[in-house]
């Protein structure tokens, strides 16, 4: 097939990429002129030189593609006009190329942001956020979270015009290619001993390569208008940091903050330099775990990779990438 990819510069864009070449498909890498191409270099793609600002960059690219993933949004905080046009205004501009061109299908990659935070009796591990889950939270606090919503809703309006289009939801992904968080994930904050303190919370660690499995699987086998969540293990932030360490072979922080505390440093973190940003901050306390049934069951997933393979595979990329120093690799 002719395929284009968004974000083609990004952690799940360039694996995409590397993995449709893989395959055999023809692959155009839409990105702006000032992306870093690292994750390209080798890979004998097409690159479409554009911007999800510009419709009509898009419109160009679509030109002869018969499948679009769209992994392009803006990450980080701080720029909510900029969040909202790339991220929300982006996608209805990909959505619409897409249809101009008679693309035949659209993978949407979202986020399990999208689906908001969990109810309170649901702080303490107790039950699983699904694909049915709606948004709950104030857009304020947590922009990224919002956009992605919004992008979502661009997404069922385009298929309640017979657009065919399906959403995936991926976790907290880690593994080799993390290009443009070689200093802020939090692997490595913790390698580095920056992490200063841990706290009450839980997410969902899901390796690369399976969410990538998972992008393959909804274009062949996703229901249109449907979400699947790409997850792998649910841990508590004290289970995922002290693996980080383990692995990492450095002490764990041992100072475990009250999630009231954290919500009141949050709004210092700009001051004082704090390793998380304010939104991760302000989300302590919940535990963010996800059923991930529905996209095993419909998109014939298997296992999912472990935390701990996930994490190490990630630590030995970041050393290769100069981003840390560790005494012998990550044995995951």
């Amino acid at each position: 097939m002719t395929v284009l990819v968004t974000g083609s510069s990004g952690f799940i864009g360039g694996a995409l990429c590397r993995a449709l070449c893989e395959q055999g498909h023809q692959v155009v890498a839409f990105h702006r002129a000032s992306s870093t191409l690292r994750l390209l270099a080798d890979l004998p793609v097409e690159h479409a030189i554009g911007d999800l600002t510009q419709p009509a960059s898009l419109q160009t690219a679509m030109q002869g593609m018969e499948v679009v993933f769209h992994a392009g949004a803006l990450l980080g905080a701080g720029q909510p006009g900029r969040m909202y046009a790339v991220t929300v205004q982006g996608t209805q501009s990909v959505l619409q190329a897409a249809r101009i061109a008679g693309v035949r299908r659209v993978v949407h990659t979202s986020s399990v942001a999208a689906l908001g935070i969990p109810e309170p009796g649901r702080r303490n591990g107790r039950g699983l956020l699904t694909e049915n889950h709606a948004w709950n939270y104030r857009p304020d606090l947590w922009p990224y979270g919002y956009a992605k919503y919004l992008a979502e809703q661009e997404v069922q309006r385009a298929v309640s015009l017979g657009q065919d289009v399906v959403i995936v939801n991926p976790s907290l992904v880690y593994g080799p290619g993390d290009i443009y968080r070689q200093a802020s994930s939090p692997i490595v904050q913790v390698a580095r001993q920056k992490l200063p303190f841990i706290t009450e919370a839980g997410g969902n660690i899901v390796h690369i390569e399976d969410v990538v499995a998972g992008h393959l699987a909804a274009l062949e086998r996703g229901k249109r208008g449907e979400r699947y969540i790409l997850g792998g293990e649910n841990l508590t932030i004290e289970q995922v940091v002290s693996l980080m360490a383990e692995l990492a072979g450095v002490p764990a922080p041992n100072l475990m903050l009250p999630p009231r505390l954290v919500h009141g440093l949050s709004r210092l973190a700009g001051v004082l330099s704090m390793p998380l940003g304010v939104s991760e901050l302000r989300l302590a306390g919940y535990y963010f775990y996800y059923e991930i049934k529905k996209a095993q069951r419909e998109l014939g997933l298997g296992q999912a990779k472990s935390a701990r393979q996930a994490i190490g595979d990630a630590l030995n990329w970041f050393e290769a990438a100069g981003a840390v120093k560790l005494k012998k690799p990550a044995a995951a």
